[in-house]
């Protein structure tokens, strides 16, 4: 059986679960609410955020960078899921520490918190999420170098873990990805969230 071996100097392999984008001329690695990716290889990062928070992280001299996606600031005691705020944020740092990023060059660009649930004016997650973000990373002594949060529409983000760049797209269309919160919300007591749903 004949077997082909990659020459040296040839292009690294994709990650594994990626697919390339050739409007963004990369590799692309998709993240699902609660879910967490730390990498230093030349991919992006990318999430669709209604009411849900995105912190992305990047070590310029060691060029890794990371992202999560949560979906509520806080948890009942002892629930250590990743779809809550200060449990991500712990992942994510310490995935990029364990990876070789050092905490003193760590940078943050945060998005999201979008009120994008109908109903909801009085104390709404979007808003609750965006600002845990910032007063998490306040407290870490992390600074933020971008942010767009807030607003009532949806955000597309694409993080480039290599070089920190990060391109947003906000979305007209809030209906879709308000009803799959939703049914996560409504499901965060019952099962782990995980999946199949993309929020596109």
């Amino acid at each position: 059986m004949n077997a082909s071996f990659p020459s040296p100097g040839s292009a690294p392999r994709p990650p594994a679960g990626s697919y390339y984008d050739p409007a963004l001329d990369a590799h692309v690695l998709k993240l699902l609410p609660a879910e967490w990716k730390v990498s230093s290889d030349d991919v992006a990062l990318a999430t669709v955020l209604g009411s849900c928070v995105a912190a992305c992280m990047y070590d310029p001299q060691a060029k890794i960078g990371g992202m999560n996606h949560f979906m509520l600031p806080d948890a009942a005691p002892g629930d250590g899921s990743a779809r809550y705020g200060a449990h991500a944020m712990e992942l994510l740092i310490n995935g990029m520490l364990k990876n070789g990023a050092s905490r003193s060059r760590l940078q943050a660009k945060v998005f999201g918190g979008g009120n994008v649930l109908p109903g909801m004016t009085i104390d709404p997650i979007g808003t609750r999420n965006a600002n845990f973000v910032l007063e998490y990373l306040k407290a870490e002594g992390i600074p933020i170098l971008g942010q767009d949060l807030g607003g009532t529409q949806p955000r597309k983000v694409v993080f480039f873990v290599r070089t920190g760049r990060t391109l947003v797209k906000r979305l007209p269309a809030a209906g879709e990805i308000a009803r799959v919160e939703r049914d996560y919300r409504s499901r965060l007591t019952q099962t782990p969230v995980a999946g199949s749903v993309e929020l596109f």
